[in-house]
């Protein structure tokens, strides 16, 4: 069974953590099961109890899992060194601050955000089952990481789901459109909605970016350029080295996707997500040594207040079964819906196990080391011996 098979490898590599050396290890495929494990050991070593450390690994887990390897335990070693900081705070949870209706705002109080974002949908959900909607603000929260799992929590209720979400993290990485510098993050916004088969909703999570932060952090990871169009160096030219913005971000940015209409909502995101929840924007007033700290705005509805639940999922299936029958330009290569290519790549590393490029495996070992958890242990976690 595929929660028996050991680690695989292939290649060689030695790297430096925090001025940690960590011996020359492989590149590694780790079944999902055990790389659960690992990322539950580090984030319970930074003080979290077995409930957040559970949903924060499988939140990261799920994120590989559907192919987004830039939002899944990739973030560990970034999550550690914010630990150390005294920036990521463990065992927290949301905070109302305020509360009028169908509105609130909360805190994350500097915590998890896997755990505190889930708290916010999860008032949010309830509010819009009673009231129809409900709008949230979440500020001051670390990494929420892959909001489409926000999106999937409220389509799984039955609820239609908007976010938009800002972050502070360091220099500023991504480009105003017509600009040479950073300005602002990759901004994401994400859109659910529940279909007719209540395990294949439709779920719209992009960055307003080019291309995701840590999309180019995993490129730079496993020794390879981007594709041309997604970044340019710190005089305003293209590139293709993600080393412009890894390991220092102050050298390059990445690009706003769709030239001016990307850049757009990426300005709208960071004004409902920053400046509107409270959490701020990246304007050069406002501390920007805070971690990965997000804000998030979210309107959650019921569909069925609308009219017909049924009438209207079978009107979205008519319309998404005429989209899909377009012929493919590749006949390899059919056309797909929002939230199809994850559950394909989903099925596909549930089988065959999850790739992590030897850069980042080694960037966990040595998180784990800072920790007090050696090498040799995360090791015997992930090959099913811990």
């Amino acid at each position: 069974m595929a929660h028996q098979r050991r680690i695989r490898r292939s290649g060689n590599a030695s790297f430096l953590f925090e001025g940690l050396r960590v011996s020359t290890i492989s590149s590694v495929i780790i079944d999902q099961a055990r790389l659960r494990e690992v990322a539950r050991a580090l984030v319970k070593a930074t003080g979290s109890d077995d409930a957040e450390a559970g949903i924060v690994a499988d939140h990261l887990v799920e994120a590989n899992l559907r192919g987004h390897d830039s939002h899944g335990v990739g973030m560990l070693p970034l999550y550690v060194q914010n630990f150390h900081a005294g920036k990521l705070k463990a065992n927290r949870h949301a905070r109302k601050m305020h509360e009028d209706g169908p509105i609130a705002v909360f805190s994350g109080e500097m915590g998890y955000g896997q755990k505190i974002a889930r708290e916010v949908m999860d008032w949010a959900i309830a509010r819009a089952g009673s009231s129809g909607v409900a709008i949230v603000a979440l500020r001051d929260v670390q990494h929420i990481a892959r909001v489409g799992a926000y999106g999937e929590q409220a389509a799984d209720a039955g609820m239609i789901a908007m976010l938009f979400v800002n972050a502070l993290s360091g220099h500023p990485f991504v480009a105003a459109f017509g600009g040479t510098d950073g300005r602002f993050s990759t901004n994401p916004i994400c859109i659910a909605i529940p279909g007719k088969d209540p395990h294949a909703p439709l779920v719209l999570d992009f960055a307003t970016s080019t291309v995701a932060m840590g999309k180019v952090r995993v490129a730079y990871n496993s020794g390879k350029h981007v594709a041309p169009g997604l970044l340019i160096d710190d005089k305003g030219q293209p590139t293709t080295d993600p080393g412009v913005l890894w390991p220092d971000r102050s050298k390059g940015s990445i690009l706003p996707f769709g030239l001016h209409k990307g850049f757009g909502l990426a300005v709208i995101a960071e004004l409902l997500g920053g400046a509107l929840t409270g959490n701020l924007t990246y304007q050069p007033e406002n501390s920007r040594d805070v971690g990965i700290k997000n804000g998030m705005f979210a309107i959650v509805f019921d569909p069925r207040r609308f009219g017909s639940l049924e009438d209207f999922q079978d009107e979205m299936q008519a319309f998404l079964d005429f989209v899909k029958a377009s012929p493919p330009a590749d006949p390899g290569a059919p056309v797909m819906i929002a939230g199809e290519p994850e559950r394909k790549m989903r099925k596909q590393r549930i089988a065959d196990g999850i790739p992590i490029d030897a850069k980042t495996w080694a960037d966990i070992r040595a998180a784990g080391e800072s920790l007090g958890i050696g090498a040799r242990k995360i090791e015997d976690i992930a090959n099913g011996a811990g």
